[in-house]
């Protein structure tokens, strides 16, 4: 029996809440890794039409990224990632497929099944270039932010966790109309810092090659809290959906700075 997807997929990474405004960032834990590898293997070569176990599991993945229901979801997928579009579940998708990736869907609200629609039947989505946002967004008088450190599972000491989220946050605030500070005991904080990292995965700040940076994951997170989401063309952006294991990419790209620009323009 193919396993379900909704099991195989882990606990949430990283979560931030802030009023409206969510993030999220996801990936397999170690024990399910091959066992998704293998699942996505055994349907490598279906095509549309064809009834094979495991097809609604894999719709159900899709689904969760924002590309199912739609016909050509997983045309769109392969679209979306700059892969051969096939519509069929080649290597190469599942490949992308296994990159550690954000829980944020790639396509959200709109009912265009193109990626990079610029329209939405309820006009809650835009691009602008590269980058994309919501509607979304904080007021002027919330320029001003604070931010506070739940309980839970600590994956690193609270001091490094300070650290990395402290220069997360400022390389957004060095771009943006933002300053951000951690709220005062008692004091109630507009980020309601409820940052969740998987205890099962392995987090460094300094990755190796089966390690995820902590840093990475934090600036990328930000960014969907301020109100930005994916980038589709750029994978050296901070807002692109993947990011490797091993890898740092804890500086904006000129395609991040953009789209927080235009989101927040005067």
């Amino acid at each position: 029996m193919a396993p379900n997807l909704s099991h195989l997929l882990s606990a949430i990474l990283v979560i931030f809440s802030i009023q409206s405004f969510r993030g999220q960032a996801r990936t397999l834990k170690p024990e399910h890794r091959q066992s998704f590898s293998s699942f996505l293997q055994g349907l490598e070569g279906v095509q549309k039409g064809q009834t094979v176990e495991g097809l609604i599991e894999l719709k159900q993945y899709l689904k969760k990224l924002g590309y199912y229901p739609s016909e050509l979801a997983l045309k769109t997928y392969q679209e979306y990632f700059h892969l051969n579009v096939t519509g069929n579940l080649d290597s190469s998708t599942i490949q992308q497929m296994m990159i550690p990736r954000c829980g944020m869907p790639d396509i959200i609200n709109t009912q265009s099944t193109k990626p990079n629609s610029t329209t939405s039947k309820h006009n809650k989505f835009h691009m602008v270039v590269h980058y994309a946002f919501g509607t979304q967004k904080w007021p002027p008088s919330k320029y001003s932010l604070t931010y506070r450190f739940g309980s839970g599972v600590q994956v690193v000491g609270s001091d490094t966790l300070r650290s990395v989220c402290s220069k997360a946050f400022q390389t957004w605030a060095k771009v943006s109309p933002f300053t951000f500070r951690e709220a005062t005991a008692g004091a109630s904080a507009d980020i309601d810092g409820r940052l969740h990292y998987d205890a099962d995965e392995n987090w460094s700040t300094d990755p190796a090659m089966d390690q995820i940076d902590l840093e990475t994951v934090t600036v990328h997170e930000i960014g969907h809290l301020l109100g930005l989401y994916h980038s589709k063309d750029h994978p050296e952006a901070i807002m692109y959906p993947t990011t490797e294991r091993g890898s740092k990419k804890r500086e904006l790209s000129q395609d991040d700075i953009d789209g927080i620009h235009a989101l927040y323009s005067n």
